[in-house]
C-alpha cells in the first residue's frame, strides 16, 4: 500500500478534438490556467501535451510548448509531465523535441507500437469545427503508433542518460509490463518504476476489473517492491477503474485527456473539477493525497529547479 496516493492530471492530451468540448483546453493560455488549477486542486503530477492555438490539433512545436511550461512551473509546485507520444502521425525525432529542449523531471514513455483506435467515436460526433477532426478519427483505423524497441532505448538513452528524466510509464497491455521488465533487465531503466497501467484504448486491455487485477499481480511478480502503481481509464471507466486502484494501493490519473465526462451524460467544465472529484473520493476512503514533494521523492526525481524552463 502507498503512504499517499499520487494524482497525476492529463489535461488536454491528443485524443480528444475541440468540436467534443467547450472545456478542452487548446491554447497555451488555456493549458496554463487548467493545469494550475488542476495542481490546486490535488494533482501532484501534471501530464502535458500541446495544441496548435489556431485549430486546436496536436502539435509537437517546441515553442508551442515553451508558452505554457514556463508559466506552470511558476505558478505551482507540481511535477511538470512532457508526453513523448505526441501524437498521430509525429515522427520520434517530432516527439522528443519539446521534452530534449525542457529537460523535465518526467516524460510518458508508452512501453510499444500498437493500434490506437479512435475512430469508434465518430458514431457519437458528426459535425466538426475544423477539417482535421474527422480526418484525424477516421485515420486511426489504418494506424500504428509506433514505439519500437530501439525507439524506446533511444528515448531512455536521450532522455533518461542525457537529461536525467525519468518517465511515467505507459503500459497499455501485458506485453508492456514484459517490456519495461526487458529494459530493467538490461540496466537501461532502474527503480522506483512510475507503471502506469491503462484500460480501455481500443488496442489495448479492456476497462475490466478482472484486467486489473492481472495487470497488478504481473506487475508484483515482474517488479516486486520497485514500483508505484497507477491506473488511468479511458471514457465512462475512469473514475470507477481509478476508485477500484485506489482502494488497491495504486496512484491514479484523471484529466480530460483521458475523459470529458465528470459524470453520466455530464461534461467536465475542468481538468481540476476531475481532480477535485478523486480527490474527494481519495479522502473519503480515509487515504491521503500526496504532495508534489511526496511524489518527487517516491519516484526519485531530480527537481524542478534542474529543468531548462
Amino acid at each position: 500500500m502507498s503512504e499517499s496516493v499520487i494524482i497525476t492530471c492529463a489535461v488536454t492530451g491528443s485524443i480528444h478534438t475541440p468540436s467534443m468540448s467547450p472545456h478542452l483546453p487548446l491554447t497555451p493560455d488555456e493549458i496554463t490556467a487548467d493545469a494550475v488549477a488542476a495542481a490546486e486542486a490535488g494533482a501532484s503530477i501534471l501530464h502535458l501535451h500541446a495544441r496548435n492555438p489556431e485549430d486546436g490539433s496536436p502539435t509537437p512545436d517546441p515553442d508551442v510548448f515553451m508558452e505554457f511550461l514556463p508559466r506552470i512551473k511558476q505558478q505551482t509546485d507540481a511535477v511538470v509531465n512532457i508526453t513523448t507520444g505526441g501524437g498521430h502521425g509525429m515522427t520520434l525525432a517530432e516527439r522528443l523535441a519539446a521534452p530534449l529542449r525542457a529537460s523535465p523531471e518526467m516524460c510518458s514513455l508508452n512501453m510499444g507500437s500498437m493500434n490506437f483506435g479512435l475512430y469508434p467515436m465518430l458514431d457519437k460526433y458528426k459535425d466538426f469545427k475544423y477539417d482535421w477532426e474527422d480526418k484525424h478519427l477516421i485515420n486511426s483505423r489504418d494506424f500504428i503508433f509506433k514505439n519500437t524497441f530501439l525507439d524506446i532505448e533511444n528515448v531512455l538513452k536521450e532522455l533518461g542518460e542525457g537529461h536525467g528524466t525519468r518517465f511515467e510509464f505507459e503500459c497499455y497491455d501485458v506485453g508492456h509490463l514484459y517490456t519495461l521488465a526487458h529494459f530493467a533487465e538490461r540496466g537501461l531503466v532502474k527503480p522506483p518504476f512510475f507503471v502506469q497501467t491503462i484500460f480501455g484504448i481500443l488496442g489495448g486491455i479492456g476497462a475490466d476489473h478482472e484486467n486489473m487485477m492481472h495487470m497488478r499481480r504481473i506487475a508484483d511478480s515482474l517488479f516486486g517492491d520497485d514500483y508505484e502503481w497507477s491506473i488511468l481509464a479511458a471514457g465512462r471507466h475512469q473514475m470507477s477503474m481509478c476508485t477500484m486502484g485506489a482502494i488497491l494501493g495504486g496512484n491514479v490519473r484523471v484529466g480530460l485527456e483521458d475523459s470529458l465526462y465528470i459524470g453520466k451524460g455530464k461534461l467536465a467544465t475542468s481538468n481540476a473539477e476531475q481532480v477535485a472529484k478523486i480527490r474527494r473520493i481519495i479522502e473519503d476512503l480515509s487515504l491521503d493525497v500526496a504532495t508534489p514533494e511526496e511524489a518527487r521523492k517516491r519516484l526519485g526525481l531530480k527537481g524542478g529547479d534542474q529543468t531548462t524552463f
